[in-house]
């Protein structure tokens, strides 16, 4: 297998990743039960966040777990779509989470209650150190070029803005006895929570919609392998879809026909995977040009009629 070489540095992340949802995890309930103690919404909200680290986190093991698992004759790429179906689920949670703050935040700001400043202040810095910690430990992973480390640390930046948010409402709430900054600081906490879901949402749903990849622009992937393989003369019929992380793509290639035919192909698959990490690509591969109705829906007819339309 090719993947084998891989296996050290996913324990090194696997082990980085769980010390890091660990951290997250234990605060976060933490500050669940100091948000309830203190009276504070800022706390929660910042709970809230935590919550969507610690899920990233927890993906993020889980991908790592479920890739090692083989794939059998019937779950054929294994159980890699299942983080993605978690993530969604997760974004919709932190959607409505959301939703029970702010509402919160207005009932609040209408009806002032009191909030215990130093409790809220301990408890926050301590939550901002966790921060630092996970951040510190998801950081040493990025060596390794793994996305969900990526992913997770980035999680954990915007974490680090949460914590010193309810710090600057505990010293408001300390100094000037003004509670309202509380319910304010809390709203502002949600709109970081609520970029991470949506961000989250609408990956997870264009993955389970069997979407191309974000960052995948098809058109530019067909002119690249026309120019960069000489024996191409056409590529159509494209089927790009995300897996897990794994990027999964089908294509029909019109060749000149070639002397060595699994050389051709070889070489098709190996541009797909160096300059497009394609991990599984089936290729076929025709001597004649393509002659059916839909040969061409995702060619350059099909941007002609998109640019009459503008």
């Amino acid at each position: 297998m090719a993947h084998s070489h891989s296996s050290l540095p996913d324990d090194a992340n696997a082990r980085r990743l769980l010390l890091a949802f660990s951290v997250t995890a234990l605060f976060m309930l933490v500050e669940v039960v100091g948000g309830f103690l203190s009276g504070s919404l800022a706390l929660l909200a910042d709970a809230g966040h935590m919550l969507t680290d610690a899920a990233a986190l927890f993906f993020a093991l889980l991908a790592v777990h479920f890739a090692r698992r083989p794939p059998s004759t019937k779950r054929t790429f294994g159980w890699l779509r299942l983080t993605t179906l978690a993530a969604f689920v997760n974004a919709i949670a932190l959607v409505a989470i959301t939703i029970f703050i702010v509402w919160e935040a207005f009932v609040r700001f209408t009806h002032p209650q009191p909030v215990a400043g130093a409790t809220m202040m301990t408890i926050a810095v301590a939550g901002l150190v966790a921060n630092i910690l996970a951040f510190w430990l998801l950081h040493r992973g990025n060596e390794e070029k793994n996305l969900n480390v990526r992913a997770a640390a980035l999680h954990v930046l915007g974490d680090l803005l949460g914590s010193v948010g309810a710090i600057i409402a505990a010293l408001i709430i300390m100094f000037t006895g003004w509670t309202p900054a509380d319910p304010i600081l809390s709203v502002l906490v949600s709109i970081l929570v609520l970029r991470s879901a949506w961000s989250l949402l609408r990956e997870s749903v264009n993955e389970l919609l069997e979407g191309a990849p974000v960052s995948m622009d098809i058109e530019a992937v067909k002119r690249h392998l026309r120019r960069s393989v000489p024996a191409v003369r056409d590529v159509h019929h494209v089927h790009v879809w995300l897996v897990g992380e794994k990027i999964v793509m089908t294509l029909h290639v019109h060749v000149i026909p070639p002397h060595d035919h699994d050389g051709l192909l070889h070489q098709i698959e190996h541009f797909l995977q160096h300059h497009y990490q394609v991990e599984h690509a089936t290729v076929q591969m025709e001597y004649q040009p393509c002659s059916g109705p839909d040969c061409h829906l995702s060619e350059t007819q099909a941007d002609h009629a998109h640019s009459h339309h503008h």
